[in-house]
């Protein structure tokens, strides 16, 4: 049976990385997520993990990426102007089908921008930032509970398809304090990491094993050239956006207006979503777990029925260009942004009253 404990956003993530077998957690402390850096780097050798202490997210990056190579599970953690930092090391990993977790504690921007909550990085994690054309799913958290169990799940995603997997939070989400069941998941069995870079000792066919950046560049073990390496490449994207689409939906059924939110954001339309149904006001909501891959298909649905639809993103775009691209123009997107924040210095959050007079305004 599960225990039961009050807890934050932030050590329900470390928990669920250790309910997953993380072994290493390379890392260094860059701002707001200091106090997430600083439970990681204690807990984990309490628990027979390793803290690696690194001189920058670069280092961080790279530690992991060797940490990966040797088939083991490992958790990176940055804010968004280390995410810029590591993005040639995760378009290596994406080369040489490396699995690791990257946990993103997203801030405003661009630049220094700031050091409390936003959602800025929306393009960021579900584009392929770095150069050359990949994808990495990107697992959008926004209650206690599920930064435990999507924690877990990153883990499982990134060893099923040999890839880097973002975990996208922010500040406000990292502090959240919920109660949560520990409880450890289970999934469908993965095949051997034979392809570990181990020692060829540790493997039954006594074959040492390698991990190259450089796939389609040179001949590797999966790839003997160029366009057989990207027929690969694009199978796994392929595979993953057709698989791993993951959202909830509420209220949708007979839904007039559909807010469309992730993250802390969503909590706060779930918030407008119960005051708009007091009132009489036919609202739906859709919240994307994965943010990549999107889920079209509840969205997709809803146009075709003629809904409205109000984008909810603390940010300045990103979310509501996947809105738009889906219902190509059959209906009505209006977006709340940043902008909408009822503060205006850094602190500044959207309002569910704010939220609500928008909704009204559609309908």
């Amino acid at each position: 049976m599960a225990d039961k404990i009050l807890t934050r956003g932030f050590e329900a993530i470390g928990l669920g990385a250790l309910a997953a077998g993380c072994q290493v957690f390379p890392g260094c402390p860059t701002g707001p997520q200091d106090e997430f850096f600083k439970w990681l780097a204690e807990e984990f050798p309490k628990n027979g993990r390793h803290f690696v202490r690194t001189s920058s997210e670069t280092s961080a990056i790279n530690v992991a990426y060797g940490s990966g190579s040797a088939g083991g599970r490992v958790l990176v953690l940055v804010s968004s102007a280390g995410w810029g930092l590591i993005q040639e090391s995760i378009s290596n990993m994406a080369n040489g089908f490396v699995p690791v977790v990257i946990v993103l504690v997203q801030k405003g921007g661009p630049g220094v921008g700031s050091a409390s909550h936003g959602q800025m990085d929306y393009f960021a994690t579900t584009r392929d930032a770095g150069n050359g054309n990949y994808r990495t799913i990107t697992l959008a958290p926004y209650t206690v509970q599920e930064m435990y169990d999507l924690t877990q799940l990153a883990f499982h995603l990134a060893d099923k398809w040999r890839n880097p997997v973002i975990i996208s939070t922010d500040v406000i989400g990292i502090h959240l304090q919920e109660s949560i069941e520990t409880k450890i998941l289970e999934y469908e069995p993965l095949p051997e990491k034979d392809w570990a870079v181990t020692g060829k000792g540790t493997h039954a066919d006594g074959v040492r094993k390698y991990i190259s950046s450089g796939q389609g560049f040179i001949p590797t073990p999966l790839f003997s050239q160029y366009l057989e390496f990207l027929e690969g490449l694009n199978g796994k994207v392929v595979g993953m956006r057709k698989e791993e689409q993951r959202y909830e939906s509420y209220s949708l059924d007979d839904a007039e207006v559909v807010m469309v939110a992730y993250g802390y954001s969503a909590g706060t339309c779930r918030e407008a979503l119960k005051m708009a149904r007091n009132q009489g006001i036919k609202a739906g909501l859709v919240r994307p777990i994965t943010l990549w891959p999107f889920p079209a298909a509840p969205i997709e649905e809803k146009a075709k029925k003629g809904a409205k639809f109000l984008v909810v993103e603390d940010g300045l775009g990103g979310l509501d260009e996947d809105v738009k691209m889906v219902v190509q123009g059959e209906c009505e997107v209006q977006v709340m942004s940043a902008l909408d924040r009822k503060e205006p210095d850094e602190t500044g959050m959207i309002y569910p009253e704010k939220v609500l007079e928008r909704i009204k305004g559609l309908v």
